[in-house]
């Protein structure tokens, strides 16, 4: 009777496995509202292979997205890059039939929305507006609707590079481990703003002491990344090409090594993007535009620091995001300019790369989430 239930319980696990779908979610610079902009496939988690599921219309330059914590609904910057305009947007997902919904939008509280994330509870949303420089906060409804927001912080100041820093340009807003702090990454300023984040309060954000911490002059910080111990931060420079590593500990972050992202045969317009650390912490990975085109790979050593391991081709232009799935077996890149996507099956002993599957041609493809249901 022992073996029976045993075999049962183990039936019963393999049809739940099996059940599982993997799906990838695809935001893009559509410009025409006509054309399709939002795009869901599955990931064959054997293959490495995309297939196309469902697609959206009638949304206007998707360009950054997230999933709500219980993966129930998709978050959008819509009308990026769109003058004078701005919105964040809210979709259902229905994992059976992979079909997407919209439900509401709300504008983004300044020009050129860039970043948006949800608190882990699930009732805030926060958005980087990157034009003008500002951030916005929104209550979130169970059935997935964005409220106004209750607050729309604005910055001025700008950097060395007048060409680029000309004023505040936020690309990013990223919780701490616990949540109960925001970090901005400031390309304009080249700066790290930090404030505590209180989900009780009706204004939650408010700032930290110290407000901010000051980054590489002409660096120009992008995106932002926590360490899954939560001991360590990276951020990575679009114009410096380099990662900035931190303890993070009280709240606070402190420098302890800035590394180069590109090879030593190249000197400028770098571009660097996106960064992403492995599920198991071991390594991380930072992407450069620019000439170069790939993914810098580095090991993470025992107190945080970071050591280059290689690079991998992104056989693209314009990586402007990537993701990993959260077994850390594929990472996934949305390269912009040439307008494809290509899956990488991950190393978990060396961190390497290998192309798996074949190329998928997404339209301005801007970027790229994984989720498992």
């Amino acid at each position: 009777m022992k073996n029976t239930l045993s075999l049962i319980a183990l039936f019963l696990t393999c049809i739940h496995l099996y059940s599982q779908n993997t799906y990838v979610f695809f935001g893009s610079f559509n410009r025409d509202k006509a054309t399709e902009g939002l795009y869901v496939y599955q990931l064959d988690t054997i293959k490495g292979k995309l297939t196309k599921v469902n697609s959206l219309k009638g949304i206007l330059n998707p360009s950054f997205l997230t999933l709500s914590p219980n993966g129930k609904y998709v978050f959008a910057c819509t009308e990026s890059k769109t003058q004078g305009a701005g919105s964040v947007s809210s979709f259902k997902f229905k994992p059976e039939d992979g079909k997407l919904t919209f439900i509401n939008s709300q504008k983004s509280g300044g020009e050129n929305p860039v970043y948006v994330t949800a608190h882990k509870n699930g009732k805030w949303l926060v958005n980087a507006n990157y034009t003008e420089g500002s951030v916005s906060v929104y209550p979130l409804s169970e059935d997935g609707t964005i409220y106004p927001y209750v607050q729309n912080l604005h910055f001025s100041e700008g950097s060395v590079n007048k060409n680029r820093q000309d004023r505040s340009h936020v690309h990013a807003a990223v919780f701490s481990p616990d949540f109960s702090q925001l970090f901005l990454t400031d390309l304009g300023a080249d700066k790290i703003r930090s404030y505590m984040f209180d989900s009780t309060a009706n204004e939650p954000l408010q700032p930290a002491k110290p407000p901010y911490l000051s980054t590489t002059s002409g660096g120009g910080p992008r995106h932002f990344t926590f360490h899954p111990n939560g001991k360590f931060a990276y951020s990575i420079e679009e114009m410096g090409g380099a990662v900035n590593v931190y303890k993070y500990e009280n709240s606070q972050l402190e420098s302890i090594q800035r590394i180069d992202t590109h090879n030593d045969q190249h000197k400028e317009e770098f571009e660097s993007s996106d960064i992403h650390i492995s599920p198991d912490g071991k390594f991380l990975y930072a992407s450069n535009r620019g000439y170069e085109n790939n993914i810098a790979i580095f090991s993470i050593l025992q107190h945080g620091t970071l050591k280059n391991i290689g690079y991998q081709p992104t056989f693209g232009k314009q990586l402007r995001v990537f993701d990993m799935d959260e077994t850390g077996k594929f990472l996934i890149v949305a390269n912009a300019a040439s307008g494809d996507a290509f899956v990488f099956r991950r190393n978990p002993e060396t961190g390497l790369l290998k192309k798996a599957g074949k190329r998928t041609k997404i339209k301005g493809v801007s970027c790229v989430k994984i989720k498992k249901y």
